[in-house]
């Protein structure tokens, strides 16, 4: 298939298109810049700007792109960029899939499980409601901004994906530095329910979505079972053979952190419900596993 892909040279992205393209598909990537190929296309979502005829011929539309959640510290004017970033982005793709003389058969736009909230010891599928504060706020909105393509008739589906072990990126690139270097511990008091996904996992679970036409809305991207951060500090120090000794008590983490802390502090038990239902085999569903698999053991 030819695939446009925004958010190609993130983490999930790079990989995404990586495995895509050895698999002989056509990527046409969307820049902020200037084009250096054929392969990149010029979109400009501050300005809700892509021309629909650029993505003539593309079977499949995937949307990454987005600040990171993590990398700094939660301003207002940084909650504005994160919000812009996702909303105004999502909004300027899917309303030109909608205008296309022939649109895409799907349109899969990464999100994230911060939609449910802090559910504490609560099981939540993607039948659950949405939960309360920013991040959830933001994902709600997000994903109803991909209305003009569903509206359109374009299978519109939406990965919701947990914490992805990856060694050299997001919320667990930070981590192994530490735990390596014997100063890994609990944040908070840990009992808080982290739901991973292996970066493996990751990339098949969006291929899966991709090519699996009874999906669409919301698709939980987490391991069968989440465990509490307790649990995987644990395993990070079973997995590298380091002491886990250090913690991180919640009042320093949100002095560090600010409001992003409340979210590094909240539980997400969250059960990948339709990916499972739908026949998706897990490589590493274990934590130990995930760990293991993106140190390349």
């Amino acid at each position: 298939m030819r695939i446009a892909v925004t958010g190609a040279s993130g983490l999930i992205g790079s990989a995404l298109t990586t495995a895509l393209a050895a698999d002989g598909h056509d990527i046409l990537r969307l820049v902020r810049r200037a084009p250096k190929s054929e392969a990149e296309v010029r979109w400009d979502p501050q300005r809700r700007a892509l021309d629909p005829d650029a993505l003539t011929g593309c079977q499949a539309v995937i949307h990454l792109a987005g600040a990171g959640v993590g990398d700094r510290r939660w301003t207002d004017e940084r909650k504005k960029v994160l919000y812009d970033s996702r909303v105004l982005g999502t909004a300027t793709i899917a309303a030109a899939v909608a205008a296309m003389d022939t649109p895409p058969g799907v349109l899969l736009c990464g999100t994230a499980i911060g939609f449910y909230g802090d559910t504490g010891d609560r099981w939540v599928d993607e039948d659950s409601p949405p939960g309360t504060g920013f991040l959830a706020d933001l994902v709600q909105d997000w994903e109803a901004a991909a209305e003009p393509a569903a509206a359109a008739g374009v299978r519109t589906a939406f990965a919701r994906t947990g914490l992805v072990v990856a060694k050299d990126g997001g919320a667990w690139g930070r981590l192994f530095p530490l735990f390596k270097a014997g100063l890994g511990g609990r944040l908070g008091n840990g009992r808080q329910f982290w739901s991973f996904i292996a970066m493996h996992d990751e990339i098949a679970a969006l291929r899966h979505v991709l090519d699996t036409p009874a999906l669409s809305g919301p698709v939980n991207l987490t391991a069968p079972e989440p465990l509490t951060n307790r649990e995987v500090t644990a395993a990070m120090g079973r997995v590298l053979h380091r002491p886990t000794l250090a913690a991180v008590p919640a009042p320093a983490l949100r002095l560090a952190l600010g409001e992003f802390a409340g979210d590094v502090l909240g539980s997400q038990r969250v059960r990948p419900k339709r990916l499972m239902e739908s026949g998706f085999v897990y490589a590493f569903p274990e934590i130990d596993q995930a760990i293991g698999a993106a140190l390349g053991s």
